[in-house]
């Protein structure tokens, strides 16, 4: 199964992959877990000691180098926009308790349309992660899709949107939705996160009925101050386990 998950910043979305990689991983599943997200702390999520000292792929200068045939740190020239990175999640992720992670980072773009050895490199890393890796992979993405192309968004799985009760979260579900389409990628749901009660949950099924809902993830302070305290938000607070059980039932069904 390959999931990505996406959302307006601050969420939840590093909750919900982090849930869901910790079920599938109980499951007995081989796990592949992508922060694609530079914002996001996928690390500290899921409970990886000193995420610090994780360097980003996109930050690899010598190896992006290495694989795109470019130089370091010089914009312009020509580089191989197929490089081989069928051993990066191999050699470049961190493993915890049988999970490998893979810390994409972010890039600077030089303005609009710009394509750098970066980024073409992260790109084709993703599309073999999602059409030829035999294992579960999630993905915490950014708000948007761009790591996403036509043919990859055909091999995900489903695209979660995390949603909280808020117009402005609305508005960036409808938007990822109408990115995903213009991918050809309809396999689209919702999750729905600081979930306050039966008002909450109407308001989202309400303002996305295009959408299904795969399932609630309820308000916990504990869930912050897990968040503050680097620890998994599951350790925090166990029975988010049950949810992430419930939201993966619906995920196979859908």
């Amino acid at each position: 199964m390959k999931i990505a998950i996406s959302g307006k910043g601050g969420v939840g979305k590093t909750t919900l992959a982090a849930l869901l990689i910790k079920y599938f991983r109980d499951q007995g599943k081989k796990v592949l877990a992508v922060d694609a997200d530079p914002d996001a702390n996928l690390a500290l999520a899921l409970g990886v000691p000193d995420p610090g000292t994780i360097v980003p792929l996109s930050e690899m200068k010598e190896m992006v180098a290495e694989r795109t045939d470019s130089q370091p740190g010089k914009m312009g020239g020509f580089f191989k926009m197929n490089p081989k990175v069928d051993d990066i999640p191999e050699k470049y992720s961190r493993q915890i308790d049988g999970i490998k992670l893979i810390v994409m980072g972010g890039v600077k773009k030089g303005g609009s349309g710009c394509i750098c050895p970066e980024s073409v490199l992260l790109r084709t890393l993703v599309t073999h992660m999602v059409l030829l890796r035999d294992e579960v992979v999630v993905m915490d993405m950014e708000a948007g899709i761009e790591h996403l192309g036509r043919a990859t968004a055909k091999g995900v799985d489903k695209l979660i949107v995390v949603v909280e009760p808020g117009r402005r979260s609305i508005e960036t579900a409808m938007h990822v939705k109408k990115l995903a389409e213009d991918l050809g990628l309809h396999k689209v749901a919702v999750v729905g996160n600081k979930i306050r009660g039966a008002a909450d949950q109407e308001f989202l099924r309400k303002q996305l009925p295009a959408l299904p809902i795969l399932g609630f993830i309820p308000f916990n302070d504990k869930i912050i101050e897990a968040d503050l305290g680097g620890r998994p938000p599951y350790e925090a607070i166990p029975e988010l386990l049950e949810v992430a059980k419930a939201i993966a039932g619906q995920l196979r069904e859908s």
